[in-house]
């Protein structure tokens, strides 16, 4: 959840870059977890009889999948995330995982939510949605070090021939952080 109102310039650039070939990009975004705000955590939590067959069943327990950690956030709806719990996770990059990342490396929220019909997106993070987007100093959609990331075995973004423009390469999210936004605001109002 955003109050992002606006692209920061970077995005509106062009790079020979493309999505990943899933699932050959390795899911690196889940090696350390991911932080919740508040009104997903407690959605998540309420929806957790949905989420469970989605996830092993050693990872079945929802007390188990947020740690305790909890931080301020002034891009959290709330102002407030939480930490989704990280497995030990040997086969993965990086050695672990978010509680929710299958062995498959699908997320186990995404499987939920588009299982039952829910855009696919409903039960995701924020930051899960948003990556490798991220979040500038004012609060804008932005990407990372494109050339840190090209370097990542696991990345989620691969060189590409052709050259294209970042905001048409990711505009499902955009679109969908910026319409969230706006949800917000008519909800709050």
């Amino acid at each position: 959840m955003t109050k992002s109102e606006k692209i920061n310039p970077r995005l509106r650039q062009t790079a020979q870059v493309q999505r990943c070939d899933w699932p050959a990009c390795g899911a690196a975004c889940c090696v350390y977890g991911t932080w919740v705000d508040k009104v997903l955590m407690d959605n998540v939590l309420e929806h957790a009889k949905l989420i469970i067959p989605f996830l092993p069943a050693d990872h079945q327990d929802p007390d188990t999948w947020f740690d305790g950690q909890a931080e301020d956030d002034q891009a959290a709806l709330s102002g407030r995330v939480h930490h989704t719990t990280v497995i030990p996770s040997p086969e993965h990059y990086g050695g672990t995982a978010c509680i929710f990342l299958r062995a498959d490396q699908k997320c186990a929220l995404q499987a939920a939510a588009e299982a039952n019909q829910l855009h696919r997106w409903n039960f995701k993070p924020f930051y899960c949605i948003l990556h490798p987007l991220e979040l500038d100093l004012q609060g804008n959609l932005t990407i990372d070090d494109l050339e840190i990331m090209l370097q990542e075995p696991a990345s989620c973004l691969r060189k590409a021939e052709e050259p294209i423009l970042l905001t048409d390469l990711f505009k499902e999210e955009i679109d969908y952080l910026l319409n969230l936004n706006r949800d917000q605001k008519d909800n709050r109002a």
